[in-house]
């Protein structure tokens, strides 16, 4: 009968026990918890790790090396459910890239599957209900509760046994390399890095209803809320919503009186920082203030409309046909680019893709 392990590895020699068990294991399911909603930035909190052997939490936030441990994750097609986020974060966080994934969210999806958390696919499959347990819960907390560690658990211990029905099915159907394909383009999407445009990231929703004046204030908001979270080690929207960042833009650009959308809660300290921004943003000469965003939109011709809607119409048959989400074969933006130019766009699709999209 196999073993649960349930011991936090946050020890050096804990994670020296796990390292040939690692090496050796036949396969490896894997899963990470993060503080995204409690701190600023996020950081890794928790690694869950299931083999053959049992079910292990590695503790990043233990202080332990963990390249060996990374170094043996990378010789394994690790099974994972809903990769993006767990790629994105061990990429950034850790520079770790894994050499393959079998992804249970993304072959739930190429079978036509409608319902694809991990909570219904292990119900469904496996007839085991799984608590939903402490989603939210703040993962930087130790030690961990009891019931912490047996959710996280239970976000691994379930992947192999799901990975191998959903395998076999896709086998079946003849989408098993559909799937190859898919998880490769993860992998890839999730590790490079994304751009950070600085001109672009203070531009939250509703600034484009500002002026240049009004944009110049958001942007000196934006920055200063950014500083204060860091600082305080919360998440920006803590400090203060978009909502308000634009609010507080609008009036000051308007020149009306921000003391009355300020928090009642807020320090006096952040007040004043608030309005040393403020009058920074309009101390500033017009030619200073940032460009409003033009629409990069442009009008198709008619032959490029309907070039447009064949391939529409090709990509919905063949979706109804193989009962799948019709974006998993091209979303409307994919469908825009190939009827304008195929040739140039069509390298971006994945193989499996271009043959359900070609006449």
């Amino acid at each position: 009968m196999r073993a649960y392990i349930g011991a936090v590895v946050d020890t050096e020699e804990k994670l020296a026990d796990l390292l040939p068990i690692l090496t050796a294991a036949a396969w490896v399911a894997v899963d990470t918890e993060a503080d995204s909603l409690h701190a600023y930035p996020e950081k890794v909190c928790l690694i869950q790790i299931s083999t053959a052997e049992g079910d292990r939490l590695v503790d990043p936030l233990a202080g332990l090396n963990l390249e060996p441990f990374l170094a043996a994750l990378a010789g394994h097609e690790l099974i994972m459910h809903g990769a993006d986020y767990d790629l994105r974060l061990l990429s950034k966080h850790h520079e770790f890239i894994p050499k393959a994934i079998f992804d249970t969210m993304l072959a739930a999806r190429l079978l036509g599957l409608r319902q694809f958390s991990l909570g219904h696919l292990v119900e469904q499959f496996l007839g085991v209900k799984l608590e939903k347990g402490p989603q939210k819960a703040n993962w930087a907390r130790r030690p961990l509760t009891e019931r912490m560690e047996s959710y996280a658990r239970n976000d691994t211990r379930y992947l192999k046994p799901l990975a191998d029905r959903l395998g076999a099915e896709l086998k079946a159907r003849g989408r098993l390399e559909w799937h190859r394909e898919a998880c490769a383009q993860l992998i890839r999407d999730s590790s490079r890095p994304r751009s950070s445009d600085v001109d672009s990231a203070w531009r939250v929703k509703g600034s484009h209803a500002l002026d240049r004046r009004g944009l110049a204030v958001l942007r000196e908001l934006w920055q200063w809320r950014e500083g204060e979270a860091v600082a305080a080690n919360r998440p920006p929207f803590f400090i203060l919503s978009h909502e308000l960042l634009v609010d507080l833009a609008a009036a000051a650009a308007a020149g009306r009186p921000l003391n009355p959308l300020f928090p009642a809660h807020l320090s006096p300290r952040r007040r004043a920082g608030m309005e040393k921004s403020v009058a920074r943003a309009l101390a500033l000469p017009p030619q200073e203030h940032p460009q409003l965003l033009r629409p990069k939109g442009r009008r198709p011709s008619e032959p490029e409309r309907r070039r447009f809607l064949e391939l529409q119409r090709r990509r919905d048959l063949r979706a109804a046909e193989l009962g799948l989400d019709p974006t998993l074969i091209a979303s409307r933006a994919t469908l825009s680019d190939l009827a304008h130019d195929w040739d140039k766009h069509a390298a971006d699709l994945m193989t499996w893709q271009r043959k359900l999209l070609g006449p």
